[in-house]
């Protein structure tokens, strides 16, 4: 596994499920005032950042198009880097 892997790279090695990148998907959604997200085995991912730091998420979160907006929240997710916490 890369140094500083992506929470994709993490997910094929199972150290983090699909089930919690569906919770990061839905806490982006509900509340972005949440900065340290712990995403599991000690991995925490920074959700005010991940969406600061992408055009595309904070574009979407503008739409009313649910399934779109949620689709590139996850795909940012899917990208971003966490840290080991």
């Amino acid at each position: 596994m890369a140094t500083n892997p992506t929470v994709s790279d993490l997910r094929k090695v199972s150290e983090v499920t699909h089930g919690e990148i569906t919770a990061a998907v839905d806490a982006v959604l509900a509340d972005l005032k949440t900065e340290a997200y712990p995403l599991a085995k000690g991995w925490v991912l920074d959700l005010v950042e991940m969406v600061r730091t992408n055009e595309q998420v904070t574009i979407a979160l503008k739409s009313d198009q649910a399934q779109w907006k949620r689709g590139r929240v996850r795909a940012a997710i899917l990208l971003a880097h966490p840290v080991k916490g």
